[in-house]
């Protein structure tokens, strides 16, 4: 009955990002996995094989999809390769030499690559047997490969350069490390996962669906998950309220302009779902309608409604408002990337006097939240704009206070943070807060962006003390994020054991005969006018099977009812966190669910 723990002391996993060694190792072996492949299949085309944080891939133009059988005869391929201890020749030759070579052999999509690579071209051999375009790093030999520590693990359909309008091609995944060792630990920490995945629990546990009718990315949710959205929600409003926050709703869909006056049409048109027009004529003339893909245009319409002093400021504008993104259909995974998502949207506008007090403020609501879900393991990316790149609006000094408010934050909070340029919205700098799970994979929950810009862009003001007119600064704050990707992600980190105050069924009674049901029945009553989410067993199956039931069910408690607990008015609990607790009075069971639901503790 007793959770299981996950220990990941035993073998470090370093990603590939960390470490120079596992970047040579996987780069070079997917140039292996390429080499294999042609020649098991000679009229394969190659195109593109990255590395990945975990392993590598490379992507194929085939004229049949690859099976389970041929990954396991490119492996064996691949051992041949390996075992021939094939030097990594380096290459650097002219644009014009690429070419010719490539036209050689007949490899468009190279052409392609080689269109949009800058000098210097380079090359890397394995011996004199194969060849691609790349820019390394790659190890000396194929020797250094350690055969025992790579494996291929799935095949998928992806587009070329990601366009659903050209060649569909096939996506080989493989992973490989230093050690036989490390592969095991990594195929066993996949394995747990898989265990986890969200969307087996999910349906499992029936917390939500999807429908081919309704389409991808669209989850529709049960009863049982219904109410697990409704406590968090609930959660967040009533901290909210001791915050001063204020409530807002605002519709699903906009004008065009509103998104145009924003930016978000200019810079954010490819993510938003396709405009809606009453003709073609106005289609033309893009006037028309869209699914919101943001929340903040419509707070600050109500904010500019009417002219605000000074005195009114901070102002905390909240909304769970669901938005809109046309996520590629490849790119859809479960709940944590889904097209229709609610955001704990909210918008403050404050003075530029408040701005780094209210910005503490917005940290500490979510570093209760994670507290209150017992997400421990996280740390702070700042999410600055690459000075290089061209996508973002605003000035350079706006820009500039924003990002040294976020950096005072988190150095007065002593928090672990590392700077992330170019991961900005394109309003405005962030405060995401990346969190490792079980599994010690990343996830991105609750963001805090400071925004200079869209004041500016909407020509937002108050009015100050002397009377002047001036301009305000917003926070973009979501302590979830997205509740769909943040119920995905609990799912997965309590592997469906929620803790009791988040548990769809919280208590379930099971009497050993018919007999005691009544009894049952008037305890359940008295548990559910404290608000606790209890039932009964009314199946009428033997005891063992009921009590195999609620466990399958993952209800935190269950309580046993016989005759020696209907004559001494008690319950014999036994719960899934301490397993059998014994014979306990109701009056006890019930203070006990209530106190342990209102701490969000575990019993």
């Amino acid at each position: 009955m007793a959770k299981t723990v996950v220990s990941l002391d035993t073998i470090a996993l370093p990603r590939t990002s960390e470490s120079e060694q596992l970047k040579k190792i996987r780069h070079t072996t997917s140039h292996v996995m390429a080499m294999a492949v042609q020649k098991l299949f000679p009229k394969a085309q190659v195109t593109i094989g990255p590395w990945t944080e975990t392993g590598f891939y490379y992507d194929f133009d085939v004229a049949e999809p690859f099976t389970e059988a041929d990954l396991k005869a490119i492996k064996k391929e691949m051992v041949k390769i390996i075992n021939k201890k094939l030097p990594v020749i380096r290459e650097e030759i002219s644009r014009e030499e690429a070419k010719q070579r490539i036209e050689s052999i007949q490899e468009p999509y190279k052409l392609e690559i080689l269109d949009s690579i800058h000098e210097p071209i380079t090359v890397y051999h394995l011996g004199d047997q194969w060849w691609d375009l790349c820019a390394g790093p790659h190890l000396e030999s194929t020797a250094d490969i350690n055969p025992k520590a790579i494996a291929l693990e799935s095949v998928a359909g992806a587009y070329w350069r990601g366009d659903a309008n050209k060649a569909q091609l096939q996506r080989i995944y493989g992973t490989a490390w230093e050690t036989p060792e490390q592969l095991a630990e990594y195929q066993r920490r996949k394995e747990e996962a898989l265990k986890r995945d969200h969307r087996k629990l999910g349906k499992e546990l029936g917390l939500f669906i999807f429908s081919d009718p309704v389409g991808p990315g669209l989850p529709l949710w049960t009863p049982k998950g219904t109410i697990i959205r409704t406590i968090l929600e609930d959660f967040l409003k009533q901290e909210q309220i001791k915050r001063g926050y204020l409530p807002v709703v605002t519709p699903h869909i906009a004008r065009v302009d509103l998104f145009k006056q924003s930016g978000h049409w200019q810079k954010y048109h490819e993510d938003m779902f396709p405009m809606m027009a009453e003709s073609p004529e106005e289609a033309a003339q893009e006037m028309g309608f869209v699914l919101k893909p943001m929340n903040c245009p419509f707070h600050i319409q109500i904010y500019k409604s009417e002219l605000r002093s000074y005195r009114d400021l901070p102002q905390r504008l909240a909304e769970f408002g669901t938005v809109y993104r046309y996520e590629q259909s490849g790119e859809l995974g479960g709940l944590t990337r889904v097209r229709g998502f609610t955001v704990d949207d909210s918008h403050l506008f404050v003075t530029p006097d408040q701005l780094d007090a209210e910005f503490l403020s917005v940290v500490d609501l979510i570093l209760t939240v994670f507290k209150s879900l017992q997400l421990k393991n996280f740390k702070a990316r700042l999410s600055f704009r690459d000075p290089e790149s061209d996508k973002y609006i605003g000035s350079d000094e706006a820009w500039e206070k924003a990002q040294g408010a976020i950096r005072r934050a988190v150095q007065e909070l002593e928090m672990d943070y590392f700077e992330a340029p170019g991961e900005a919205a394109f309003y405005g700098p962030k405060l995401d807060f990346i969190f490792q799970d079980a599994l010690e994979r990343e996830w991105q929950l609750g963001t805090v962006q400071v925004d200079y810009n869209l004041p500016e862009r909407f020509d937002l003001e108050y009015i100050a003390a002397d009377g002047s007119r001036q301009r305000p600064v917003m926070i973009h704050r979501a302590p979830f994020g997205s509740l769909e990707r943040l119920i995905g992600i609990l799912i997965e980190e309590y592997a469906g054991d929620f803790p009791l105050w988040l548990a769809p069924i919280q208590v379930r009674l099971l009497a050993v005969s018919d007999e005691f049901l009544p009894f049952a029945q008037f305890v359940v009553k008295q548990m559910q006018s404290l608000g606790l989410r209890a039932e009964v067993d009314t199946s009428g199956d033997r005891l063992g099977k009921m009590i195999r039931n609620a466990e399958k069910q993952k209800i935190p408690v269950m309580a046993v009812i016989g005759a020696k607990e209907v004559e001494a008015n008690a319950l014999n609990i036994r719960t899934r966190a301490s397993g059998e607790l014994g014979e306990i009075p109701v009056t006890e069971v019930l203070e006990k669910l209530r106190a342990t639901v209102t701490n969000h503790d575990t019993w």
